[in-house]
Order: structure tokens, then C-alpha cells, then sequence
């Protein structure tokens, strides 16, 4: 009789289960894409822990963003090199974290909106439930980088031509914080912060070829993970783990890792000749990148982004060595296309990247 009860409740709750996996795939007419925007933008925004700051005082700030880069851009383009004539850097926004949100929305909507587009899937249950865990997470990673970012250039990557939006910015609640926190000099901070973004905006600015490779790319791995094939296949593509996937990854991550590396070394060197608080905000720079909380670690972690920081480092530390070896000359030669850039094995190794690109002419031995 036991066994029987048992059969009898195995039974019911195999048949209850059974039930509500068909209830959660059942098609409920019409079809849906994986993320909903205004969803991950109302999670951000509960994260921002939105400092006050009005339209008038964003309005100063930017004024005295783009008095300091013209004068900051004569040094900067004598260090890192000159630009093609009729081409100018783009002019610095201040952004509120607001401001900035929306900003990066935009952003990930260019770019993701034609992969939803081409992935919609049939309305159901379970539909509903992983879209609202994927906007959570996404509202999550952009609330907490909302906080801390700085500055940002937006190089218009997938943008329609003739590129139009292209823009420097520097988020001033943050870096107002950041200032009044760790007491720095306020003009220096964000002298220092504009280094680093023109050195970017000349990075691409200088070498049209360097936005073209990088589109490339993300159009290949975007359209790696629409086009028609085996649900096994587009599985994998979604989620990077073909081969054509990671040669092109790779390349990716090693001119990522020097674009930055670039960049930390130029606002370094110059920020030391210009700026009279330089060692006070490099100093404050390292002890905010290593005095994350219990949290933000596990959040760093989590999200890929503490890899992703190594890398920068590691790409830091590479442009350091080449030029303080061979001058700014020589590192430059990375700048001369996609086959110049340093490989993802070449980063902790630079010699075996100068070897590979130098002239044999012009190499010291």
C-alpha cells in the first residue's frame, strides 16, 4: 500500500512539473526580444544614488572642459603626434550619471538591437522570466559603473554614416565626488581626466583605419551569432566559443589592452610636465583602484570586468616598455594598422612585438 501511496505521489507531482514546464514554453501568440530597454534603464537608475547637480553648474563644467583641452591639445598632439589636415578632435559634454546612462544605452542599442531583432523568440512564460534576469543584470552592471566612471569617448562604433555624435565626455558628479573624497586638486583632476580621453579621440582621430577594424570585427562576431545554423551552433556562437570567434576576440582584446595602455601612458608623461598635483592624483588613483569594497569586488568578478582591467594593465605596462626603450617613435609604429598591433601573447613580452613590427633597419639591438 505504501508504494502504491508513493507511485501515486511521485506520479502527481511528475504530472504537476510536467504541467508547469508546458505552461512556461506555451507560445502566447506573437514574439519577443531578449532585453527591454526602459526595464534595464529603471534598474540602473534605482543604483545610480543620484547626486544633485543642476543644469547650470553642467553648463559651467563643460565650459571649463573645453577651455582646458584647447590648451591642453597643442602638448598632447606634440607628444602623441600630429592629425590629418581638416581633422579636429571632438569637444568635451559634461554628464551628469543620468546623463551618462543614457549616453551608454545608447550605445548598447546600436550595437545589440539588430541581434534581438534578428533572435526574437515566441511569447512564453519562460520568456518573460529570463528577459526580466537579463535586464536585471544589465540595469545592475550599468548602475554600478554609472558610479564610478569618469570619463569616456565614444568613437561612434556601428554608427551611421557620416558619423555624427561622436563625443568627449567626463561625468562631473563622479569626478566631483572623487575629488572632494580624496581632497584633490579639482582643475588638475580633470586636466589630468582630459588627457586621457583626447589621447583617445586621436587615437582614432589619427588612424580612420582603427575604427573601420574594430566594426569589422564586431559585425563578424554579431553576425556569427544571427546567422542561420543548428541551435547547438548558434548556442555556442552566442556565447563566444567558436574558433573564428576567439581569433577575432583576441585581436579585439589586444588593441583594446594599447588603446588604453596608450592612453595611461600619455596622461602619465604629460600629467607629470603639466599638471603641479600630478603626484597627489596618481597616488589617489592607485589607492582607489586597489580600495574596492567586499562588493565591488565580487561585482568586478562577477562581471568580467576585473580581467578585463588586467588586460588593461598589462597593455599599460607594455606601452611603458616600449617606450621607455625606444621612444615614443617606435611605439607609434603600433598605429600603422590592424597587422601592427600587439597580439594578445605579444603584451607581457614587447620585445617579441618589436622584433616583429620595427624595420629591420631601424632596430637596436
Amino acid at each position: 500500500m505504501r508504494r502504491v501511496q508513493r507511485a501515486a505521489v511521485f506520479g502527481l507531482l511528475a504530472g504537476l512539473a510536467t504541467a508547469a514546464v508546458a505552461e512556461a514554453v506555451r507560445p502566447r501568440g506573437g514574439t519577443s526580444v531578449l532585453v527591454d530597454w526602459e526595464e534595464v534603464r529603471s534598474a540602473a537608475h534605482s543604483r545610480l544614488e543620484q547626486s544633485e547637480i543642476s543644469t547650470t553648474s553642467l553648463a559651467a563644467a563643460q565650459k571649463g572642459y573645453r577651455a582646458m583641452a584647447s590648451k591642453l591639445e597643442e602638448p598632447l598632439l606634440e607628444f602623441v603626434g600630429g592629425l590629418p589636415t581638416g581633422v579636429d578632435l571632438p569637444r568635451f559634454e559634461a554628464v551628469d550619471r543620468e546623463g551618462w546612462l543614457d549616453l551608454n544605452l545608447n550605445i548598447l542599442r546600436r550595437v545589440i538591437d539588430p541581434v534581438l531583432e534578428a533572435g526574437r523568440v515566441p511569447n512564453s512564460l519562460i520568456v518573460e522570466v529570463g528577459r526580466a534576469g537579463v535586464d536585471r543584470y544589465v540595469g545592475l552592471m550599468l548602475g554600478f559603473l554609472g558610479r564610478r566612471v569618469l570619463g569616456q569617448y565614444d568613437p561612434q562604433l556601428l554608427g551611421a554614416e557620416p558619423v555624427a555624435g561622436e563625443g568627449l565626455y567626463l561625468v562631473e558628479t563622479n569626478v566631483e565626488e572623487w575629488a572632494q573624497k580624496a581632497e584633490l586638486p579639482g582643475e588638475d583632476l580633470r586636466r589630468w581626466l582630459i588627457l586621457h580621453e583626447m589621447t583617445h579621440a586621436w587615437q582614432f582621430a589619427a588612424h580612420p583605419w582603427l575604427r573601420a577594424d574594430m566594426e569589422r570585427s564586431i559585425t563578424t562576431l554579431l553576425e556569427s551569432t544571427t546567422r542561420k545554423a543548428s541551435p547547438a551552433a548558434r548556442i555556442a556562437a552566442f556565447v563566444g566559443i567558436l574558433p573564428a570567434q576567439w581569433k577575432l576576440m583576441r585581436h579585439m582584446q589586444g588593441t583594446m589592452s594599447l588603446i588604453e595602455g596608450y592612453s595611461n601612458l600619455v596622461m602619465n608623461e604629460l600629467g607629470s610636465r603639466l599638471l603641479p598635483g600630478f603626484d597627489r592624483l596618481e597616488a589617489a588613483y592607485r589607492a582607489r583602484s586597489s580600495g574596492k569594497s567586499v562588493l565591488d569586488v565580487l561585482i568586478w568578478k562577477l562581471s568580467g570586468l576585473d580581467l578585463k582591467l588586467q588586460q588593461y594593465r598589462k597593455g599599460e605596462a607594455f606601452a611603458r616598455a616600449v617606450y621607455d626603450a625606444y621612444g615614443m617613435g617606435v611605439l607609434n609604429l603600433a598605429w600603422q594598422g590592424p597587422d601592427s598591433m600587439p597580439r594578445l601573447e605579444e603584451l607581457p613580452n614587447p620585445e617579441s612585438w618589436y622584433r616583429r613590427v620595427a624595420p629591420v633597419g631601424a632596430r637596436r639591438t
